[in-house]
């Protein structure tokens, strides 16, 4: 009773062009910000940001899919390790803009200063 030992540098590979690309992308948006992105704003946030959050959560979902080994599992177990996590990670990010608004227009519009 042997294991067959199985060679992963090309999935390691795989994994690493996959997630650079991303990041490439990111830093890339993030040097140029185009103007058709970041002056358009969607839910009171620019466009730029929106797609900072969704690659950040590809790439969130990428790691735990190839490095927790949730690829060979099977469908429904991926589904109930991911989609709670992307939830709340969409929950978190909905209460942080929608109070950090909240805070902005406070402070805007009342005689309260910025003093920090």
């Amino acid at each position: 009773m042997s294991h067959e030992h199985v060679s992963n540098i090309g999935r390691i590979w795989k994994v690493f062009g996959i997630l650079s690309a991303v990041t490439i992308v990111e830093v890339y948006l993030g040097i140029l910000k185009p103007d058709f992105l970041f002056m358009n704003d969607f839910l009171s946030m620019n466009l730029l940001n929106w797609i900072f959050y969704a690659l950040t959560i590809f790439k969130a979902y990428y790691i735990v899919y190839a490095f927790m080994h949730m690829e060979g599992e099977k469908s429904s177990l991926r589904s109930a390790v991911v989609f709670p996590v992307i939830f709340l990670i969409l929950y978190l990010l909905f209460i942080l803009l929608t109070e950090g608004d909240y805070i902005y227009e406070v402070f805007k519009n009342s005689t309260i200063k910025w003093n920090f």
